[in-house]
């Protein structure tokens, strides 16, 4: 049994390496600089007087496919359909002379219709915004959260204008998709050849 696992392996990992679209990791434009930690990747950016960083993480970012759609459209020989990697990102905004940081917790909306009626063009969304106290590892549960799904619209545009401003916007969104998705089909590869290598160990 291992033996045939091994060999699918081995099948598997080729296939997804023909496929892979990035064999290095796309950049992010408008100068952020990257750091990646196993799944969880960071983008950093300073500009005057405040840093801004963007975190996320790849672990369960991959919507999940309704099995019946896709079986029905696909024909015997067509490619499975592509995967997207859409995660929940975290924002923080660090101003220099002060000892707390924005907290902004943005994710892409699973449909992408937004409010019925209104021009809603923006692809990712403000979920939860918070001050946290700048260098400390550990959020306070006791610091108070808001919760954009009561917010006033104007205050939401504005908060949607503000990372605009610092270069969190659609364009950003988009790239950071495409990183991710890059990043997330890398980490898959790397899974594949180290189940591998566990699975042919005697």
């Amino acid at each position: 049994g291992d033996k045939a696992f091994a060999q699918f392996l081995t099948d598997e990992i080729q296939e997804e390496k023909k496929i892979q679209k990035h064999k290095s990791l796309p950049k992010v434009s408008g100068g952020w600089e990257l750091e990646v930690h196993g799944t969880e990747a960071k983008l950093v950016r300073k500009i005057a007087g405040e840093k801004i960083t963007v975190t996320f993480n790849i672990n369960n970012s991959i919507p999940p496919s309704d099995e019946e759609d896709a079986q029905e459209q696909q024909k015997p020989d067509e490619q499975e359909p592509e995967l997207t990697s859409t995660p929940n990102f975290v924002v923080e905004v660090i101003k220099d002379d002060t000892k707390q940081t924005l907290v902004l917790d943005c994710h892409f909306p699973e449909d992408e219709i937004g409010h019925e009626g209104e021009e809603e063009s923006d692809i990712f969304t403000i979920r939860e915004v918070s001050f946290q106290p700048t260098g400390e590892a550990d959020w306070k549960d006791t610091n108070y959260t808001l919760n954009t799904d009561s917010l006033d619209w104007a205050l939401y545009d504005h908060l949607m204008d503000f990372l605009a401003d610092r270069g969190v916007d659609n364009t950003f969104a988009d790239e950071l998709i495409e990183l991710s998705t890059a990043l997330e089909h890398q980490e898959y590869i790397k899974f594949l050849e180290d189940l591998k290598s566990f699975v042919k160990c005697q």
